[in-house]
C-alpha cells in the first residue's frame, strides 16, 4: 500500500511538470531543455524561503511567476534574438544550474524541521484522523486538479487557440495579423510556470533541495505525455489533459515496477530512457501499420 501511495504522489507531482511539457512538445512542438532547469530552480525557492520561515502556501505562486518568468526570458532568446529552439533551452537550462545555487546558496539544502503545505497546523486540524496518512496524496491531487482545470481553461482563451494555432501552422497566425512570436514567449511562459511549480511541490514532498535533481526532467516529461497521449489516444471521454497526468502516474508506476523486481535505485534514469524508447519505437511502428492499411 505504500508503494502505491508512493507512485501515486510521485505521478502526481510530475504530472503538472508533464502538462508544461505537453505545452511545448506537443501543441508548440517546441524543443525545450529549460525544464530541466526550471523545475529545480522552482525547488530551490521553496527551499530557500522556508528555510527562513516563510508562509510554504504562497512559495506556490511565487513558483509558478518565476518560472513563467524563466520561461518568458527562453521565447525572448528564441524569438528576439533569433537563436534556435533546441539552443535557447540549452543556453537557459545551463544558466538556471548557477542561479539555482545561489538561490539556495549551496547544492543541498534539508528543510526537515521546516513546516511545508503538508505539515503544518493548519493542515493538522483539517484532516481527520482517518485521512492523516493519505493527506499528502490529497493535497497533491488538489493541487494537480487545479493545475490541469487551470490549462483546459486557458487552452479554451482567445490566447489559447492562438497557442495551437501557432502550433499547427504559423502562416495563419500570421496571416491574422497575430505577432506569433509574442504568442510563442506567453506558451513558454506558461509551460515553465506548471514546471517551477511541480518542481515547488516536489521539494516540500521530499524535504530537501538537491542541485541536480532536475536532471533529465525533461525526459520524464516526454515519457509521461507520450504514454499518455499514446495509450489513452482512443478514449474519448478523455481530455488530452487528462490523458497526460494519467501517463506521469502509468510511468511512475512502471519505473517502481522495474526497481521492485530487482534493478537498482541508481538505475532509475536508464529505465526512463529505456521506457521512452520502447514507447517511442512501438508509437512508429502503430504509425507505419496504419499508412499500409491506408
Amino acid at each position: 500500500m505504500a508503494l502505491i501511495q508512493s507512485v501515486i504522489e510521485q505521478g502526481l507531482i510530475y504530472a503538472i511538470m508533464a502538462l508544461g511539457v505537453y505545452i511545448t512538445y506537443k501543441i508548440l512542438d517546441f524543443p525545450d531543455l529549460t525544464v530541466d532547469g526550471s523545475f529545480p530552480m522552482g525547488a530551490a525557492i521553496t527551499a530557500a524561503l522556508i528555510s527562513k520561515g516563510f508562509n510554504s502556501l504562497l512559495t506556490l505562486p511565487i513558483c509558478f511567476l518565476a518560472g513563467a518568468l524563466i520561461g518568458a526570458l527562453t521565447g525572448l532568446i528564441h524569438v528576439k534574438l533569433k537563436v534556435r529552439d533546441l539552443l535557447s533551452g540549452i543556453i537557459m537550462m545551463t544558466a538556471l544550474y548557477t542561479v539555482n545555487l545561489r538561490i539556495a546558496g549551496r547544492a543541498n539544502l534539508p528543510i526537515y524541521n521546516n513546516s511545508n503545505i503538508f505539515e503544518n497546523a493548519v493542515v493538522d486540524r483539517v484532516f481527520p484522523e482517518a485521512l492523516v496518512p493519505y493527506k499528502t496524496v490529497i493535497i497533491i491531487l488538489i493541487i494537480t486538479l487545479i493545475s490541469k482545470y487551470f490549462l483546459d481553461w486557458y487552452l479554451s482563451t482567445k490566447s489559447g487557440m492562438l497557442l495551437r494555432a501557432v502550433g499547427d501552422n504559423e502562416k495563419i497566425i500570421t496571416s491574422l495579423g497575430v505577432d506569433k512570436g509574442l504568442v510563442k514567449i506567453v506558451g513558454l511562459a506558461v509551460s515553465n510556470g506548471l514546471v517551477a511549480l511541480s518542481g515547488c511541490i516536489f521539494v516540500q514532498q521530499q524535504r530537501y533541495f538537491d542541485v541536480s535533481m532536475g536532471t533529465g526532467t525533461v525526459v520524464i516529461g516526454l515519457a509521461s505525455v507520450i504514454m499518455g497521449t499514446s495509450v489513452f489516444k482512443k478514449v474519448t471521454i478523455l481530455r488530452v489533459t487528462s490523458s497526460v497526468v494519467i501517463g506521469s502516474i502509468f510511468y511512475k508506476a512502471c519505473v517502481a515496477l522495474a526497481i521492485r523486481l530487482g534493478f537498482p535505485s541508481t538505475d532509475t534514469k536508464f529505465i526512463t530512457a529505456a521506457i521512452l524508447l520502447i514507447i517511442l519505437v512501438v508509437g512508429m511502428e502503430r504509425r507505419k501499420k496504419v499508412k499500409i492499411h491506408a
